[in-house]
């Protein structure tokens, strides 16, 4: 039985290390504020940040899986932190470093995103998460560390609530029928990736040797526009048609004056506004893991939130 830490217990960290534990492996979580434990996973509170007490924790360990994220609005400020320490755990123990990345180091670009492009982005969002894979990548380089990084879309599916654009902005109302607002254009092609697929990649990839040393994109089912994806989730909740707008500018801009969350999607509106589409091939051509059938991806994601929303009485 292997140990594999997991760094974070959001959506992906939580599949992940749920994944493993069922894989047969022994897995510790480690977050800041801790948890009780479940079968399979140790829960351990303990500030990732911190390099010494990281060490003492990923000692023994054949993975450490970076799934940690600070809150949206404070990834320039602590982001250096989180990435240093877990590359000292990586370098100190010689756990192989999986860490989940996004697509925001590419900046916007005209064409479907490969892993060949190069990380071009402007804005702090996406130049902070180009710096930490530079510095995993020369670090790799160099004989310090075993290192890879796992890119997805935008997270959808079961356990994906506030961070999701189909998740606690869209799915409490399309469950009741009633009109939601998205993020653009809402009749631009969108990758929209699976969790379920993130945490299955994360796990593969961790196992294999030649994976390590690049970036790759998570198999992600092809793209298919937000009004698409509601009106099948609408479909599959028995409550369409459901209405689909776009929010304007203006009250975007209005709504990041109140909320520092909204005020940091400015800088990736442009993954709304027109086509995002997401090439997984490389990944496919490689490895095992395929992105889940689109319908399946519905149907989980439709039932969870039923008994998410029956169980906290969600309205939004």
């Amino acid at each position: 039985m292997n140990l594999h830490v997991v760094i974070g217990f959001g959506p992906a960290g939580a599949a992940t290390a749920r994944l493993l534990a069922a894989q047969g492996h022994s897995v510790r979580v480690i977050t800041r504020s801790g948890r009780s434990p479940e079968p399979g996973i140790e829960h351990l509170a303990l500030d990732a940040r911190n390099s010494g007490p990281l060490i003492d924790a990923v000692k023994g360990a054949t993975a450490l899986y970076s799934c940690a994220a600070p809150p949206y609005h404070r990834w320039v400020s602590e982001w250096p932190a989180l990435a240093s320490a877990t590359f000292e755990a990586a370098e100190s123990t010689g756990a192989v470093l999986v860490m989940l990345g996004n697509l925001y180091g590419y900046g916007p670009v005209d064409r479907p995103l490969t892993e060949d492009l190069p990380l071009a982005a402007t804005g702090p969002k996406g130049r902070v998460r180009a710096d930490l894979w530079k510095q995993a990548r020369e670090r790799h380089e160099q004989g310090r560390i075993r290192a890879v990084e796992v890119r997805a879309s935008d997270f959808f599916g079961p356990g994906v609530t506030d961070g999701g654009h189909l998740a606690a902005r869209v799915m409490p109302r399309l469950l009741r029928g009633k009109p939601v607002t998205t993020l653009g254009n809402p009749d631009a092609p969108h990758s929209w990736t699976y969790l379920p697929d993130v945490a299955g990649a994360l796990a593969e990839v961790a196992a294999e040797e030649r994976a390590w040393g690049r970036a790759w994109h998570v198999p992600t089912a092809p793209a298919l526009s937000t009004r698409a994806m509601v009106d099948r989730l609408a479909a599959r909740a028995g409550t369409a048609p459901v209405a689909v707008r776009g929010m304007p500018r203006a009250v975007l801009g209005v709504a990041s004056l109140l909320s520092p969350l909204v005020r940091e999607l400015k800088e990736v509106r442009y993954q709304f506004d027109r086509p995002f589409v997401v090439d997984s091939s490389a990944y496919e051509s490689a490895f095992t893991v395929r992105a889940t059938p689109v319908d399946e991806q519905v149907g989980a994601t439709v039932d969870w939130w039923r008994d998410h929303t029956a169980a906290t009485g969600s309205r939004r």
